[in-house]
């Protein structure tokens, strides 16, 4: 939300097309909570109900829609309502300011993001409705908006993380700007955008570009056809204080399997196996709507691969364990002395910011960890020194192998790209070292391994 910005004579209404578009005013687009918190579900849903009040249109001061057809808009493959209602009830306590100026008048509006809500159940056989309001303060701006950018739900449903769901949008706002600039702001406001977060009070902007910014650039690299964005800093001595990004508009292309319906739906399945873990059902689906779904997806799979290993004891709670792996980032790739992501990123008091003192079975973890990023190291300039026949032989069998298993956006970059992918390519790599050096290392070859890398505390 800017002030100062130049006014543009309204815009023609939106036609309508065969894609679901939103026009979305461009105050709502960077919105910094000032209470509460959001996440990528509760985006996705926003808009989708901002879609359907347009198509209603402004006069209406009550909106109404079948409860199945808003869950298919939000792409939220899930029937549990309980699910669907704490996230309404985060964007009822998620407070916005909205400031306005012109012709000498200057308007600023404290707001909730959405107004009451109900849903009603009508019984066997009928279907199930949602109504909704908008705060009357802001709802012309909303539903009828002055200054907006066009954004496609189908592509906004693609973003796996709440920071690539918020910069798409503010990429897709300055595309058409003719410096093609973004807002340019201190890293605290961008901290909270990029969250949906409104308790953070601290940022330590290293975490914040590592864990946070450069993830959801790679993502808008991967999955958005129309740009990319760059970052830019701006340093006060050798503080960066203020960044903004620039948009770079992309050659049109088509990320293929467009009419597939379910690669953009959250997966179940994935929830699924939370659950399996011991995690109540309630509590998968929240992790699910909150985190990086790759992120999730890692440190599955590293508890998955800690179940399995016959050389470290059994674990007496594979949830608990899960939870702890994801806080600390084992599934990261890190060295022992740095701090877990979530705490150095982003504080709200200043005992978060102290990194959690390892245990032997940590330090255990996090060496196996370094020890699995060597070996995709070796494994990728392995595959760079075999001649293009094996190479293409390699790749072939991950398709065959591996492929069909990996998170849809990932698949979709490996299809476009292959091993030039970003976000595919480590994927490819590890996968190729697991086939290469199938063996578990032992303890003392991981110690032996520690000592020969110079791993801090050991």
């Amino acid at each position: 939300m800017e002030e100062g910005e130049a006014p543009r004579p309204p815009p023609k209404p939106p036609a309508v097309t065969d894609e679901q578009t939103v026009a979305k005013a461009n105050e709502a687009i960077a919105i910094r909570p000032k209470r509460g918190r959001l996440t990528l579900l509760s985006r996705r849903i926003y808009n989708a109900l901002l879609y359907h009040s347009q198509k209603q249109g402004v006069d209406e001061p009550v909106y109404k829609l079948a409860l199945s057809e808003l869950i298919g808009d939000a792409r939220f493959n899930s029937n549990n309502t309980e699910l669907l209602k704490s996230h309404l009830r985060d964007m009822q306590a998620t407070t916005i300011e909205w400031s306005t100026s012109g012709a000498g008048l200057k308007r600023w509006v404290s707001s909730q993001l959405l107004g009451t809500v109900s849903i009603e159940e009508q019984g066997r056989g009928r279907p199930c409705t949602i109504t909704w309001r908008y705060p009357e303060e802001i709802r012309e701006r909303l539903v009828k908006p002055h200054q907006y950018t066009r954004v496609l739900l189908e592509i906004s449903a693609q973003m796996r993380s709440y920071p690539a769901a918020v910069l798409y949008e503010i990429g897709a706002r300055y595309l058409t700007s003719p410096s093609r600039l973004s807002m340019r702001e201190d890293v605290l406001w961008w901290a909270a955008v990029l969250t949906g977060r409104s308790d953070i009070t601290e940022v330590d902007y290293r975490f914040l570009k590592r864990d946070v910014i450069s993830k959801a650039l790679a993502e808008i690299e991967a999955l958005c056809e129309d740009f990319s964005l760059e970052l830019i800093e701006h340093k006060r001595g050798r503080r960066i204080e203020e960044i903004q990004f620039r948009v770079v508009p992309k050659m049109q292309q088509r990320l293929g399997a467009a009419d597939d319906p379910s690669r953009n739906v959250f997966d179940l399945e994935l929830v699924a196996k939370l659950v399996g873990l011991g995690l109540k059902q309630d509590e998968a689906q929240d992790l699910y709507a909150s985190t990086d779904e790759g992120q999730l997806r890692a440190t599955l799979e590293h508890v998955e691969q800690r179940l399995r290993s016959q050389a470290l004891p059994s674990l007496k709670s594979p949830a608990a364990y899960f939870k702890d792996a994801l806080k600390k980032g084992y599934a990261g790739v890190r060295g022992l002395a740095e701090p877990a992501a979530t705490g150095g990123a982003l504080t709200s008091s200043a005992a978060s910011r102290t990194a959690p003192v390892l245990d032997s079975q940590d330090r255990m973890h996090r060496i196996r960890e370094l020890w699995d990023n060597d070996r995709m190291q070796k494994a990728k300039a392995l595959y760079q020194e075999m001649p293009e026949p094996m190479q293409s032989e390699m790749r072939a069998r991950f398709e065959t192998e591996r492929l069909a298993t990996v998170a849809a956006p990932i698949a979709r970059a490996w299809r476009r790209d292959g091993p030039a992918s970003r976000i595919a390519a480590t994927t490819f790599h590890r996968w190729l070292a697991q086939i290469t050096w199938p063996e578990e290392p032992s303890d003392r070859v991981l110690l032996d391994f520690a000592l020969s890398q110079g791993v801090a505390g050991m």
